[in-house]
């Protein structure tokens, strides 16, 4: 039985369906808070559905879902949730702290002084390294560095949580690392929590927790270590492999 006192995100039978295809299956549940859970599995498992369903943008969700204390999707959450997409979201033809500055403003209303703003959009700048890029055209940017644009915006309001579906994909050994040692800083220095997507086995050692995905389902949900430990392997995609297989096992002797 899942214990949910004190997380950020809460799931109860959470089911989503496309149609004739059930996508999520009834999973059960929870981020802790001031952590960095990772999201990890195979390519279409399910992680970026679940990724929207817990922001709120996804249709045919049944089940239960709360987010910082209120139902997903709810509009006290829009400046307490921030969320990275696989593809950037930014406009090319404008420079990176127009970009920043674009998204502040909508962020950001009335209520943020000018210079509050101007301020939010110079830390985020700053968080993900781009400082030397901030008048670039976007359009101009490499791969990367458009990522860590949409990083930036996600940023701009210190979100309480933050989504990020799968932000190191393509990117070199280098830069990840300096991504993740971000994503610490964010979790540890503002108790901020990060649910971080990835089919990249070896990012789940940089987690605090995961949750290891398959064919819609949760196989697991703990730390990296207990993980280990419980599989009597030495690496996680090891102890995930061993999950697999012992499903399939079941799953075969069922029929």
């Amino acid at each position: 039985m899942v214990n949910f006192s004190g997380r950020a995100v809460e799931a109860r039978g959470l089911t989503v369906v496309r149609g004739t295809r059930t996508v999520l299956r009834g999973l059960d549940f929870a981020v802790p808070r001031g952590q960095i859970t990772g999201l990890l599995g195979p390519s279409g498992c399910g992680k970026s559905t679940l990724m929207r369903a817990v922001v709120g943008t996804q249709a045919k969700v049944t089940g239960t879902l709360t987010v910082l204390g209120h139902p997903a999707g709810g509009a006290t959450l829009r400046a307490r949730v921030g969320y990275v997409t696989q593809a950037p979201s930014v406009y090319d033809d404008l420079t990176v702290r127009q970009n920043l500055d674009y998204f502040a403003a909508v962020l950001l209303p009335g209520r943020h002084h000018r210079d509050a703003r101007a301020e939010a959009v110079t830390r985020a700048i700053t968080d993900v390294d781009l400082t030397s890029h901030a008048d670039a055209l976007a359009g101009n940017l490499s791969g990367g560095q458009r990522s860590r644009v949409s990083l930036a915006v996600a940023l701009l309001g210190t979100p309480e949580l933050l989504l990020l579906d799968e932000p190191t994909v393509g990117l070199d050994p280098v830069l990840r690392r300096d991504l993740w040692n971000l994503f610490h800083r964010i979790a540890d220095d503002r108790g901020a929590t990060i649910l971080v997507s990835s089919h990249v086995m070896d990012e789940a050692e940089r987690c605090h927790r995961l949750l290891l995905m398959r064919d819609g389902e949760i196989l697991a949900d703990d730390t990296p270590e207990a993980l280990c430990r419980r599989n009597d392997t030495a690496t996680v995609e090891d102890a995930f492999l061993h999950l697999v297989d012992a499903a399939d096992a079941l799953q075969e002797a069922q029929r």
